[in-house]
């Protein structure tokens, strides 16, 4: 069996829409913070620890090193993730939308379907004639479940501007096709589904057209269906079909989006 990653890391070097950071204790520095927490909720544990006193010294611990810490402050958004139906609204299909814990796994564990799309270039957007194109390309006719990825190349522009303002987005053409087929699982290697979000958020405010704002998203409130955004390598799985994708997403309570580690599955014939 081989497993190919097809996931980006929430990354705190990157100056994003959504920025992240990472508070990163040390194994060295962790000595002091275990003081600073165990002392902390003892009585008059803060002053003791303020003071200078110590309940455990470097000394004390194994190689004077406590374990690593690391805490994470970052949007659900970031990183690879799914976008769970209540991402795009209260209500998809008429009932409350579904939170990320209320995603059925089986959306998330499946056939996996490539379509290169490479050859789309900023500002061209991928239209279902695009779509229907590359399922030719490939002879391959999508069925109910599978989880289409759409391989932009998107992932070469991380960590450029290009990556957040100029990428090939997804019309609803597209996606109402995909999903007419029985798909409610898709991933894109794009910061997001739609087209650059502060490119329609210009036509938006410019024209009021409630067309132009989060049309794909917002499709999601009459369709129920699941996504991904910010997948990488997608270049890396080595046939468009005859894989297993895994984007089993973390539980968190109460939310839209939650991150996955996605992976294609190819068994060994």
């Amino acid at each position: 069996m081989r497993i190919i990653d097809l996931s980006l890391p929430i990354d705190d070097t990157l100056a994003e829409t959504h920025a992240a950071t990472i508070d990163r204790i040390s194994h060295a520095a962790g000595v002091e913070h275990f003081n600073e927490v165990v002392m902390g909720k003892q009585p008059g544990g803060r002053e003791r620890f303020t003071s200078g006193e110590r309940v455990a010294k470097p000394e004390d611990i194994p190689d004077a090193e406590m374990l690593s810490l690391e805490i994470v402050h970052a949007s659900v958004h970031m990183g690879t993730h799914v976008d769970a139906p209540f991402h795009y609204g209260s209500k998809s299909e008429g009932r409350a939308a579904k939170k990320i814990t209320d995603v059925p796994l089986e959306w998330c564990y499946g056939p996996g379907v490539v379509l290169d799309l490479t050859h789309l270039k900023y500002p061209q957007n991928i239209t279902k004639e695009d779509v229907t194109a590359a399922l030719g390309r490939i002879s391959y006719e999508l069925k109910p479940m599978d989880i289409v990825l759409i391989h932009t190349g998107g992932d070469k522009l991380v960590g450029t501007p290009d990556y957040v303002n100029k990428y090939v987005g997804m019309e609803t053409s597209a996606l109402e096709f995909i999903l007419d087929c029985g798909v409610k699982m898709l991933g894109i290697d794009t910061i997001g589904l739609d087209r650059p979000c502060f490119e329609m958020f210009g036509e938006f405010l410019a024209t009021k057209d409630k067309s132009k704002i989060w049309p794909c998203h917002f499709l999601g409130r009459r369709r129920e269906y699941a996504h991904m955004e910010r997948m990488g390598n997608l270049g890396a799985i080595p046939k468009p079909y005859g894989f297993t994708v895994s984007c089993l997403p973390v539980k968190i309570r109460d939310v839209g989006a939650g991150w996955t580690r996605a992976v294609a599955i190819l068994e060994d014939k």
